[in-house]
């Protein structure tokens, strides 16, 4: 597979995407990290520039990270690279599937949708069902529609008394419209990433949060270590990725008590809690499934007439 150029849509400096825009390099001999700052539209010429490239011109894109954070202005890139789509670049995982899960809203109706199973969460603008919400669930966790690694989030207890949860809640909502309330719940310290490959299921890696941290995300001291969940948790998990389509993706579960439920199906799983919890190399395993792909559509586009003389 020589020759072919590959993109990767990341963060330039960030261990997943160097070790991805790495993993191509050694099989493909190029490689290009493609800072979304810096990509323009042309629609006089419709091409995608960076720096000197026209991202239409490349044989496939492999999206690790749209932006450092997620907000709106992360669909409109996504927007972006349908151009290089549309031009016959194959683009991983395809923007339309991301679009459906950068919105945390738009995750979880899908998946509630498909019975699921959930936090309790109530999603509202209004004041005073928010205010009501944290007294029913005694303490919830208020999270932002666009965010990742716990970013923006923030925990709000009843036990505080009813002048402190008005005022958390209306500061929370001076910049979150629609408030996303989910019910607080033990996580035992920790909480699962399970790893889909083009939908077969990979392995498990675990988060351990940092004592007294009230999420397990790395950005808050948590470390990653195996995880072995059982089939029921595999099965629902592989039920919840499947409603997306992605080339790659990491789903968030947590055991309560005898039950587990669905956080999220990740827009951009990550590939550290696979090195450092199960010493697996997700990103050489995603790379050898890119290059299948276009090995597969390539011979495809082959003439049967050129079969029957090679034959």
């Amino acid at each position: 597979m020589d020759n072919l150029k590959i993109g990767v849509i990341g963060l330039p400096g960030k261990w997943s995407t160097e070790i991805l825009a790495n993993a191509i390099d050694k099989k493909t001999g190029f490689r290009l990290i493609i800072d979304m700052d810096r990509v323009s539209l042309d629609l006089a010429t419709n091409t995608l520039n960076y720096q000197e490239h026209n991202l239409c011109n490349l044989d496939a894109i492999v999206i690790k990270k749209i932006g450092s954070q997620y907000s709106p202005n992360s669909l409109d890139r996504l927007e972006l690279l349908r151009i290089a789509e549309h031009a016959g670049v194959k683009v991983f995982s395809a923007p339309e599937k991301i679009l459906r899960l950068i919105d945390r809203l738009s995750c979880t109706v899908t998946l509630r949708n498909a019975d699921i199973p959930m936090p309790k969460t109530v999603i509202t603008e209004d004041l005073a069902t928010a205010i009501k919400t944290v007294e029913l669930y005694g303490e919830a966790i208020f999270k932002p529609l666009y965010s990742t690694k716990a970013r923006g989030m923030c925990v709000i207890s009843k036990k505080d008394g009813k002048a402190k949860v008005r005022k958390a809640v209306e500061a929370f909502k001076m910049d979150n419209e629609m408030m996303y309330i989910q019910q607080k719940i033990a996580l035992g310290g920790r909480d699962m990433g399970l790893m889909f490959l083009n939908g077969c299921y990979l392995g498990a890696y675990a988060r351990v949060g940092k004592k007294d941290a009230w999420n397990t995300t790395i950005n808050s001291g948590g470390s990653y270590a195996a995880a072995y969940p059982s089939t029921e948790i595999i099965a629902m998990a592989t039920k919840a990725q499947s409603l997306f389509g992605m080339s790659y993706t990491t789903v968030d579960v947590a055991e309560t008590g005898n039950d587990a439920v669905v956080f999220e199906v990740s827009a951009f799983g990550g590939f550290r809690g696979g090195k450092e919890g199960l010493n697996l190399d997700v990103a050489a395993l995603y790379v050898d499934h890119v290059l299948t792909t276009l090995n597969n559509a390539k011979s495809a586009l082959v003439e049967p007439s050129v079969l029957v003389q090679n034959r």
